[in-house]
């Protein structure tokens, strides 16, 4: 099978590594992470100068509420601020942005924060930005169960009727495409239960560059490595 030729359609990035890009430089965790919000931006306009329509992020996990709570205010306070700065962005280059995971989980503040900059560009077609929050991949299965199992309950849907394709209806953003690419930045081999479902058939590609060093070098890269692969999908070659 030829090699890749085309860019990704959807790149996701495991965004890791910025409390120890901080602690090597004698900094705290917190500004590790407002570098790591550069390279967000970065990544965001890599993506639209290279065809590629969307991006996901796993900005902050299920797992991650048990971090120290000013890390987390600190964290939640860096993405409000992020929103509010990078909106005018987001219009000027007609990119949609959205979220995915328990937004509800969030402090009130985020929340009114976010949805108001999810209603103010979800009309742009052509580019989206997806952050994914409190989020976890176990967990939006497990809510995906729950909502298929509510409708059979209500007699709206035969169990035997069940598909994977039903499973991926009641995904939180079903209609976010699965991604081709997923980056994983600072040299882990894991998946950090980021899109279980979605990554089944996706190109891995892991750096050991930590997430704010990660910029429009390292992202070429990666592009390369992409194109240099053969995607079968269980074919042979």
């Amino acid at each position: 099978m030829a090699k890749v030729e085309y860019p990704p359609k959807h790149v996701a990035i495991i965004m890791d590594g910025n409390g120890r890009w901080a602690k090597n430089r004698g900094l705290l965790r917190l500004n590790g992470h407002e570098e790591g919000a550069e390279s967000v931006r970065t990544a965001m306009g890599f993506c639209r100068d290279n065809n590629i329509p969307y991006l996901t992020l796993y900005a902050f996990s299920v797992e991650n509420w048990v971090r120290p709570k000013p890390e987390i205010s600190g964290l939640m306070r860096l993405l409000h601020t992020f929103l509010t700065r990078n909106e005018h962005e987001l219009h000027e280059n007609q990119v949609r942005f959205q979220t995915i995971g328990r937004i509800d989980d969030m402090p009130d503040y985020v929340r009114v924060e976010i949805d108001r900059v999810t209603e103010a560009t979800k009309h742009y077609p052509d580019w989206t930005v997806t952050l994914a929050l409190s989020y976890g991949g176990r967990t939006e299965i497990t809510d995906a169960v729950r909502a298929i199992a509510e409708r059979v309950k209500a007699g709206e849907m035969d169990p035997a009727s069940i598909s994977e394709q039903t499973v991926a209806d009641h995904l939180y953003n079903p209609q976010l495409p699965d991604p081709d690419l997923l980056i994983r930045t600072s040299g882990e081999l894991r998946l950090s239960n980021f899109l279980l479902w979605q990554v089944s058939y996706a190109e891995i590609y892991v750096t050991d560059v930590y997430w704010p060093d990660f910029r429009e070098k390292e992202f070429a890269e990666a592009l390369e490595a992409y194109r240099g692969r053969s995607r079968r999908y269980g074919a042979i070659e």
